[in-house]
């Protein structure tokens, strides 16, 4: 069973002064990419600048300091701005820290009553979804502030699809000078990384932004015009609690803790593949529980893993907790110091910074060939869920989508499943046994028995490849169905098996798994001379590829 400890603990027995020296500076680059990130995800969240910060302060040491991963770094994130500035625009900032006090106490049992590995039956249609959904929002979201425009309502637009009929009334009140700075801005973070990996693009597309509107005095709304900035310290601050204030913020505490755990435990895969670790999925929710109540007790709004900025602490040298601790006390400093004059960034450039996370965070080219390649199912799932959580919130959109992939999962292995009259045939009489057969030198044969969908898609991700190996057969004559995960997951195998220079061979591939794979264009990737008919005919291939090599 899984220890419920922290990573911090572990690795500090073999800790190094040169991995000090290389987490410090990993943990000072990583506060200075998040800075701006952080202000940029607070204002659409509908919530004051220094919040993101706060968030990036208690909620990333918290984290850091109790994760199971080494590498995680956790702070405000995209995926969450929709759903608190909903929160935030129905219940107030009250509702927004019992929400997040809420969704901590829930990550916490979670973590405690070790349902870290629940995560793998959540469908990837889902997550991909709903990921998609929200970029789209926040696109939406932004568009205001990149075109300057003067937008008049009674109410408070919270609805993405309010929003953007809004953008549409009064777009006649564009303000081009605005535009000429969320365009300049844009084209550094997209052009500047080109060039130049080590210094932030956002950092520069701030610089610019501000010499722009300061220097050119151009008429353009800032951070300071809208929003009272203060450096002040984060400091305790608890709701006033009542019976009905917890009911009306419950489904959102359950979608904030499920979005977190979700996205936590995504980022630690992600990170465990660059530094060659296995994260602790428990301890990581207990601590991302952790670290949710204490954003929320000091002003913050709800944090996890950010895969952006863990690929940037791995790529800088951070290898563990302590870089994550770095990075919040960095920003802390930064805080004190340089926060007055965060009221001069430009609002097109805060519009520009969250273009870029809605483009990185959307993963369109993946929805695309999702829709082109899986079963109808899964698309079904899919665009529902894309759909829902762009016309409604994604309280909605998960609901919705989980309920939807179990009814079309029981009618898919309703209609794979056979029930026919069976005899005992021993091992050694079974024509089709391995044990009849002999193995190359150097190839390794599993079996896969039963339907291969979401839930046990991991299982394939979890055979060990040696770099001595030259082929690896999957038998499949036992798996009558396969879903888009598990698909997902078969095409990771296929490039582990790639990158070691190992030969993936496929024996005895039924009519509908061979049906998505070649609608994926796998059996191209793996070689239609590498899906075989037989065992037989596959243990052959091994040999020859074997006496070739």
């Amino acid at each position: 069973m899984e220890k419920l400890k922290p990573k911090l603990f572990s690795v500090m027995k073999t800790y190094t002064k040169e991995q000090f020296i290389k987490d410090v500076i990993a943990g000072i680059i990583v506060a200075i990419i998040a800075l701006p990130l952080s202000i940029a995800l607070a204002l659409a969240s509908g919530v004051t600048p220094e919040k993101g910060i706060y968030t990036a302060i208690t909620a990333g040491f918290v984290i850091s300091f109790l994760g199971g991963s080494r590498v995680q770094i956790a702070g405000p994130t995209a995926a969450f701005a929709t759903i608190v500035a909903g929160i935030v625009a129905e219940n107030g900032m009250d509702g927004l820290i019992i929400a997040t006090i809420l969704a901590g106490i829930i990550l916490i049992a979670m973590g405690l009553l070790r349902l870290g590995n629940l995560i793998k039956y959540i469908p990837y249609t889902i997550t991909t979804g709903f990921t998609s959904g929200i970029a789209v929002t926040i696109l939406v979201g932004q568009i205001k502030d990149f075109l300057g425009l003067t937008i008049v309502t009674e109410e408070p637009l919270i609805e993405t699809m309010d929003k953007l009929k809004a953008v549409f009334d009064f777009i006649h009140t564009i303000n081009w000078e605005a535009v000429i700075v969320g365009v300049v801005c844009l084209a550094i973070l997209i052009v500047w990384p080109m060039f130049f990996k080590k210094i932030p693009p956002s950092l520069i597309a701030v610089l610019v932004g501000i010499a722009m509107v300061k220097g050119l005095h151009m008429n353009v709304n800032t951070i300071g015009d809208l929003y009272e900035i203060s450096n002040k310290l984060p400091s305790l601050s608890v709701p006033q609690l009542s019976f009905d204030n917890v009911r009306n913020v419950l489904p959102d505490a359950f979608t904030i803790a499920i979005l977190a755990a979700i996205e936590s435990l995504l980022s630690c895969v992600v990170a465990d593949g660059m530094v060659n670790s296995r994260h602790r999925s428990n301890m990581e929710l207990v601590a991302q529980g952790a670290g949710n109540i204490t954003s929320a007790l000091f002003g913050g709004i709800p944090a996890t893993g950010a895969i952006a900025r863990t690929a940037a602490n791995v790529k800088n040298g951070g290898r563990t907790p302590i870089a994550g601790m770095v990075h919040s006390v960095t920003l802390l400093l930064i805080l004190v110091v340089l926060m007055p004059y965060a009221a001069l960034i430009p609002m097109p450039t805060i519009a520009a910074i969250l273009f870029m996370v809605a483009y990185n965070m959307c993963e369109w080219r993946k929805f695309v060939h999702l829709c082109k390649t899986a079963p109808k199912s899964d698309i079904i799932v899919l665009v529902t869920t894309f759909v829902l959580t762009v016309v409604f919130d994604l309280v909605v959109a998960i609901e919705v989508g989980i309920l939807l992939a179990a009814i079309l999962f029981m009618k898919r292995m309703s209609d794979v499943t056979e029930v026919e009259g069976w005899k005992y045939i021993d091992e050694d009489d079974d024509p089709d046994s391995l044990s009849l057969r002999e193995v190359p030198k150097h190839t390794h044969v599993y079996e896969i028995s039963g339907p291969m969908f979401f839930a046990a898609a991991d299982k394939i991700l979890n055979i060990s490849l040696d770099e001595k190996d030259t082929c690896l057969i999957l038998r499949m004559r036992s798996v009558n169905a396969i879903d888009a995960t598990a698909m997902h997951s078969l095409e990771e195998l296929q490039a582990k098996c790639e990158k070691k220079k190992i030969t993936l061979i496929l024996s005895h591939v039924n009519e509908q798994p061979l049906h998505v794979m070649q609608k994926a264009g796998f059996d191209q990737k793996v070689g239609e001379e590498n899906i075989c008919v037989h065992i037989d005919d596959a243990l052959k291939r091994a040999e020859v590829l074997q006496a070739n090599r």
